[in-house]
Order: structure tokens, then C-alpha cells, then sequence
């Protein structure tokens, strides 16, 4: 006898729905294993190997920064380093970024870590956390906020008071978000990482365990590592190319985190610059040559490592590999208005008036935080010409101006400029570019940016400013919109601003931005800074991804300083350059 049981149809998918929740919830949402073991041991590494919960537990990890990739693209990033066979994702967190003045916090959209870490877990990787607070990670200053450089004698990175009180101030607000995702208390977070490569600084034997109090007496209570070079551990590095190493690696068991599995962009301001043997400024892609490339493809890198991580699970099926995103070539946009930068000084913060010469972290903007980055225009009158002395006082680059006419530029190599005789009283501007403070290395402290002391004309100092500041963030640009723009001219004004637009036929497709002809600059779209570019390379191309554009009218504005041909160009493919020194 066969027995038929009616269910109404808007019960049916109730028991659905509750079944479907139970199935994703018992094997897809946490981490392989995690619902069959007690939680109460955690991550530990007695020997050479990691056990966890008392098991044999391999590390093979990847780093993806949240902060540098598009929020819309978190899954995509992620489900790629999955399929490749990574069981763990590191990330690092950027103190300025959530902390860009004193007293204000920004954990939201982008800068959402506890969406980023919870989303790792429903993928099912583990997580490894580096809350700072110092990441290096080629960040402008290492990743600390430059408001810290406001007090004269700071001394980053050390239990100076000025410091540590900052510090306790920033965790007070980012470990309670981190505390709950922890292995022990059901999350994915198996192990913490105690500041970054602090062997390379020393500056103060007592500081590391100021940062491992500072955890723990907040409620991190897993396993707590640090990272460092290996010409500062004893131990040494690795040597050869990287597929033997991760084989003989792998093959004793032991645990790997690649850096970068993906790298991203450094969107923005963001980038930072190196010091040593001189000063050089890093490109706003952090590309990194990882296995996923900036813009999220896979390289032949990802396919040989996914090859050896099948081997290594002995048969073990991966994941599918996540479709690619679709890229367009668009037409290219014609510039059709000008703004000269003169014109936009009335939008900007101030202006500030000041005897000397103020650097930029201690500018009286940002509710009195400084500015972070961008430029600072410094303008005061002459009555002569002559020789006018930098004296090394310029951060990083100067275009130096009379009466708004373009005379010469100031640089680390350059430290004398003639300025013209004329009659009566002349401005003199000096547009000063933060092109980025060092992230690593003992200088850390003396990072200020602008005008770091006095100019010289003539061997008498330069007094009575009027200072602008140009941080170029997004109310700024937006603000632009109101300003009285023209017709592009036959021969504009430059320093300017050229606004275009770019018409997406649909949804929109990543894509990248391509600037022959311009010279240097910043390129905003729909008011997003996508970073710096210039001619001199090595980076040709700006990623501009998809998230960042709408479905018909968007935005194309250039800030210029020099030269430009009036056209933006929008190609499918990167074009890094090669390495070069350039500044």
C-alpha cells in the first residue's frame, strides 16, 4: 500500500529552508572537522609541528589584506586561495586606516574585519591574525597613523608613554571585535601575531611584552607568534626557488604561509616607501608576482602550487576553480573640463597662516590631527630673485612657482632652484607632494612630511605663509563638483584638475586605467583616489575594478602637474612596467 503525504506548499519550504540551514551549517560554514572537536586546547607548537586540539595540524597558509581588495570581491579572493588547497588565511590590520584621526574609528564597509574573518570561517579556513600594532606590510609608515608624529618626541614602537597610551586607546576598540572569533570560543582565529619583524628595530627590550600584555589582558588567549627576517633569526630563512622549498617544506610536515598569496592594490594614498640604501617611493599595485594576480587571475605560480597541495593531500579533491571576472577595454574618455588647482584652493581646509613653515602631521586640520597625505601648497612674497636653498627640507617633492608661472622643482636631488628677478612682490608657491613615508627601518620617527624646516632665499629663511591643505580625500573631490569649472582651454593652467566621463554600457567589468601622454598625478573615479601614477613608471596602468564603477555615467577627474593629452585610455590587461629606481 502506498501511503502520500500532503504538504502545503508554504510548509514545504520551511522544512526546506531549515534543512538547507542545518546541512550548510554542519559542513560547509565552519572549518573542516571543527563541529567534531572540544575547542579547549587550541593551536600549539611543541615541536616543529602544530598540533591542534592534541592533533596533527599543518599550517599551509595564504595572506590576502581585506583593506586591499574591493569588499565585492572578498569571496571571489578567497574561494580562489581555497580551491588551490591554502587551509588557512593571514591578514594583517592597519592601524591608520582604522584610526585616521584620535578618537575616531572606521570598521565599517572596506575596513569590516569581523565580516572578512567570518566570511573566511563560513569558507572553512582557519584564520591567522596580525592586529599590530606596527605591520610594515610597504604601508605609509608601517601602517601607523601619522597623527602619532603631532608629538615631538615620539618614539614609535617603543613603551614611550605618547605611544603605548595610543596604543591602548586603538586596542581598546579593535581586540573586543577579535576576542569572539577566536578558536576557543567557536571562531576560526587559531593564532594571533605579536606585532612584525621587530628584530629589525629594537629599540626597546620591553616592548614586545608590552604588546603581549596588551593582547592578553583583552582576552586573546590563543596562540601568540611574531614574524621576522631571517638575517634576525638565529635559525636562519630558506634558500632556492620557491616550489622546491614548498616541497621539502611540505614534505616534513611542517607549515608555510605564503606572502602575498594575493596581493591587491594599495588604493589611494595608501603605499608607502623604502629607505635604505635611498629614498624610493612603491607603486600603488601590490601585485607582488603572488599566484593571484592584482586583478584576481590565476598565474602559472597558482597552478603549480595547486598541483603540489593536490599531491600533498594524497588524492583529496580541491574545490573547483572560481570563474574569472570578465575585463573590458572602454573607449577611451576625452577630458572636457579644467579646474586650474588656484581655482580649488577655496575648497580646501583653512587656509592656515603661519611665520614658518609647518610640516604636514602638525597642520591644524583634521580636528587637529594633520594631514596624513597628499600635498601641501606653502605660499609667501618675495621681492627679489636669487638663489633659493631647500637645505633638505623637502617632503618629498616640490614644484616651485612665481606668481603661479612654473620656475623649477625641488627633490632629494635637488637642492637649489634659481628664482627670476622681477619688480615689486611676488608669491612664491611651493606645491609639496608626500609621495610616502618609509614603512620599515629605524628612521620611523623622523617620517614628517611638507616642509620640514626652513627655505632659503638668498641665505635669509622664507616667513609668513599662507598654507593649503591638499589631503585630496573623498569629501574634497566631491566637493569639486560645486567648483566653477571651464571648458577644457587650448592651453590649460596646470597644476589642474580635468574632469571626463566614462559610460559603462550594463554591468560593469574591471578594467585598467592607462595614462600615455599625462605626466604626473592621481587618478579619482567616482570620487575613489585609485592611486598615483607617472610616466616614468615602472607601474603603466591603475586597476580600476569593477565595484568601483556604475552602470552608466561615471566620474573620470585627473589631478595633473605638469602635462597632460587630455585622454584617459581603459585597457584589459596590467601593465606593471619593470623595476626601476625613480626617485
Amino acid at each position: 500500500m502506498m501511503v502520500v503525504i500532503r504538504i502545503r506548499r508554504k510548509y514545504a519550504v520551511i522544512i526546506f529552508f531549515i534543512f538547507a540551514f542545518i546541512m550548510y551549517y554542519k559542513y560547509f560554514r565552519v572549518p573542516p572537522g571543527e563541529w567534531r572537536i572540544s575547542r579547549k586546547v587550541g593551536l600549539s607548537a611543541n615541536t616543529s609541528q602544530f598540533t591542534l586540539e592534541g592533533e596533527p595540524f599543518q599550517i599551509i597558509a595564504g595572506s590576502i589584506h581585506y583593506f586591499r581588495v574591493p569588499r565585492a570581491y572578498w569571496w571571489d579572493r578567497l574561494m580562489k586561495m581555497k580551491a588551490c588547497g591554502i587551509n588557512t588565511l593571514t591578514t594583517y590590520v592597519p592601524w591608520s586606516l582604522h584610526q585616521p584621526e584620535r578618537g575616531v574609528f572606521n570598521f565599517n564597509t572596506q575596513l569590516d574585519l569581523e565580516s572578512y574573518i567570518s566570511l573566511a570561517a563560513e569558507l572553512g579556513l582557519w584564520v591567522i591574525v596580525c592586529p599590530g600594532p606596527y605591520i610594515s606590510s610597504e604601508l605609509d609608515l608601517g601602517g601607523l597613523p601619522s597623527w602619532l608624529l603631532r608629538d615631538d618626541n615620539m618614539r614609535l614602537r617603543t613603551t614611550y608613554e605618547g605611544f603605548t597610551d595610543a596604543v591602548n586607546t586603538y586596542f581598546d576598540t579593535l581586540i573586543p571585535k577579535l576576542v569572539h572569533l577566536q578558536f576557543k570560543k567557536g571562531g576560526p582565529v587559531i593564532a594571533v601575531q605579536v606585532e612584525n619583524g621587530y628584530g629589525s628595530y629594537a629599540k626597546d627590550e620591553a616592548y614586545m611584552l608590552f604588546v603581549k600584555k596588551a593582547l592578553q589582558s583583552r582576552g586573546i588567549n590563543e596562540l601568540l607568534l611574531t614574524s621576522d627576517n631571517h638575517d634576525m633569526i638565529r635559525s636562519g630563512g630558506v634558500a632556492g626557488d620557491m616550489m622546491s622549498t614548498m616541497k621539502a617544506i611540505l614534505r616534513r610536515g611542517m607549515s608555510v604561509n605564503l606572502y602575498m598569496f594575493h596581493g591587491g592594490s594599495s588604493f589611494g594614498f595608501m603605499s608607502g616607501a623604502f629607505a635604505d640604501p635611498s629614498y624610493k617611493a612603491l607603486v600603488p599595485s601590490y601585485d607582488y608576482d603572488a599566484p593571484l594576480s592584482e586583478a584576481g587571475d590565476y598565474t602559472p605560480k597558482y597552478h603549480l602550487i595547486r598541483d603540489l597541495l593536490s599531491h600533498h593531500r594524497r588524492g583529496e579533491s580541491l574545490l573547483h576553480m572560481p570563474a574569472l571576472q570578465y575585463r573590458q577595454a572602454y573607449e577611451e574618455v576625452i577630458m572636457y573640463q579644467h579646474l586650474p588647482l588656484w581655482d580649488a584652493l577655496s575648497f580646501t581646509e583653512g587656509p592656515v597662516t603661519s611665520h614658518r613653515p609647518v610640516n604636514m602631521e602638525s597642520l591644524p586640520v583634521n580636528n587637529g590631527n594633520g594631514q596624513s597625505s597628499g600635498y601641501v601648497l606653502y605660499e609667501t612674497v618675495v621681492t627679489s630673485g636669487g638663489l633659493l636653498r631647500s637645505g633638505n627640507n623637502v617632503r618629498d617633492r616640490a614644484l616651485v612657482f612665481v606668481d603661479r608661472t612654473y620656475i623649477g622643482l625641488f627633490k632629494r636631488q635637488t637642492a637649489e632652484l634659481a628664482v627670476p628677478d622681477g619688480k615689486g612682490r611676488r608669491t612664491l608657491s611651493l606645491l609639496v607632494e608626500n609621495c610616502g613615508r618609509v614603512h620599515k627601518g629605524r628612521s620611523l620617527d623622523k617620517q614628517h612630511r611638507g616642509l620640514v624646516g626652513d627655505i632659503l632665499l638668498n641665505n635669509v629663511p622664507l616667513r609668513n605663509f599662507t598654507i593649503y591643505s591638499l589631503d585630496m580625500k573623498p569629501s574634497f573631490i566631491d566637493s569639486l563638483y560645486q567648483a566653477p569649472w571651464k571648458n577644457l582651454p587650448e592651453n590649460p593652467v596646470f597644476p589642474g584638475f580635468f574632469m571626463g566621463r566614462l559610460f559603462v554600457y550594463g554591468y560593469p567589468s574591471d578594467t585598467f586605467v592607462k595614462l600615455p601622454g599625462w605626466e604626473k598625478g592621481v587618478v579619482f573615479v567616482n570620487g575613489l583616489n585609485l592611486g598615483r601614477y607617472w610616466s616614468i613608471g615602472p607601474q603603466q596602468t591603475l586597476y580600476l575594478p569593477a565595484p568601483f564603477l556604475n552602470g552608466g555615467i561615471n566620474q573620470v577627474i585627473i589631478f595633473e602637474e605638469q602635462e597632460g593629452d587630455y585622454k584617459v585610455q581603459f585597457d584589459d590587461a596590467a601593465d606593471l612596467g619593470m623595476a626601476a629606481d625613480i626617485l
